[in-house]
C-alpha cells in the first residue's frame, strides 16, 4: 500500500495545480476521483465518488475572493481511501463508500487553509516580481514563479501523503465494527448523496442552465441503479 500512497500523492499533486496554474478542468472532482480510481484499479468506485463530489459542490465557484472547499483534495481522499480500504478488506460496498465519504468530506474544509496560503504566497511573489521587473530581473521572475509552483504541488502531496494512511487505516479499522443496522443506514445513505446533489443543481439551475440538470439526472439514475443492484 506504499508504493499506491506514494503513486497518488504524487498524482493528486500535480491534479491540485490544475486549480490555479492549467485551469483545464482537470482539478474537478469528477475528473480527479475518477483518474485516481483508474491509477488504482478502480474507475468505477473514482467516478461514482466524483460525481458525488461534483454535485455537491457544484454551486461552490472561486469568484473574487471567495475560496471554496477544496473540492480536489477531498475527492481524491475519498476515493483512494474507500478502494484501498476495500482492497484491504477484500469487497468495496456502497456502505464503505458511503462511510468514506461521510468521515472524510470535512477535510474539504481542513484543505481550504492550503488555498488560502497558496493565494497569500502568491500574492507576496506577484508583488517581488514586479520589483525583479523594475530591475528587469527576468530570471528572477522565472524562479519566483516556479517555486510558487513547486510549493503549491508540496502543500497538495503533502496533505495527501499524510492524510491517506490515516484515512484508511480508519476505514479499515471501523467498517468491520459496524453493526448490521448502521450498514444498512450507510447503504441507505449511498442512495440519498445523489438527491442532496441534484437539490443542490436544482438549486442553481438559474445560473447555470440546463448542463447541471442533465448531469443531475444522469448521475441519479445511476447511482440508484447501482444501490438497487447491490441490495
Amino acid at each position: 500500500m506504499v508504493i499506491k500512497v506514494a503513486i497518488v500523492s504524487i498524482v493528486g499533486g500535480f491534479l491540485c495545480l490544475d486549480r490555479i496554474l492549467i485551469q483545464a478542468m482537470l482539478a474537478r472532482p469528477i475528473v480527479s476521483a475518477s483518474l485516481i480510481g483508474m491509477i488504482l484499479g478502480d474507475l468505477y468506485t473514482g467516478l461514482i465518488v466524483g460525481a458525488f463530489l461534483e454535485l455537491i459542490w457544484i454551486d461552490r465557484v472561486p469568484i473574487g475572493s471567495y475560496i471554496p472547499p477544496n473540492d480536489t483534495l477531498a475527492a481524491i481522499l475519498i476515493a483512494a481511501s474507500a478502494i484501498l480500504a476495500g482492497q484491504n478488506l477484500g469487497h468495496l460496498s456502497a456502505a464503505l463508500i458511503a462511510l468514506a465519504i461521510l468521515a472524510l468530506l470535512p477535510l474539504a474544509i481542513l484543505a481550504q487553509r492550503i488555498d488560502l496560503w497558496i493565494v497569500r504566497n502568491n500574492e507576496n511573489t506577484a508583488r517581488k516580481s514586479l520589483t525583479d521587473a523594475q530591475c528587469c530581473d527576468d530570471r528572477a521572475i522565472a524562479r519566483r514563479h516556479l517555486k510558487a509552483i513547486a510549493s503549491a504541488w508540496v502543500l497538495s502531496a503533502g496533505f495527501i501523503l499524510l492524510a491517506l494512511p490515516l484515512a484508511v487505516t480508519f476505514l479499515t479499522w471501523v467498517y468491520p465494527q459496524l453493526a448490521d443496522w448502521t450498514t444498512r443506514a450507510l447503504t441507505l445513505t449511498y442512495g440519498f448523496i445523489p438527491l442532496i446533489g441534484a437539490a443542490v443543481v436544482l438549486n442553481t439551475i438559474r445560473l447555470h442552465g440546463s448542463v447541471p440538470t442533465f448531469c443531475a439526472v444522469f448521475l441519479v439514475a445511476t447511482a440508484w441503479i447501482t444501490w438497487i443492484r447491490e441490495i
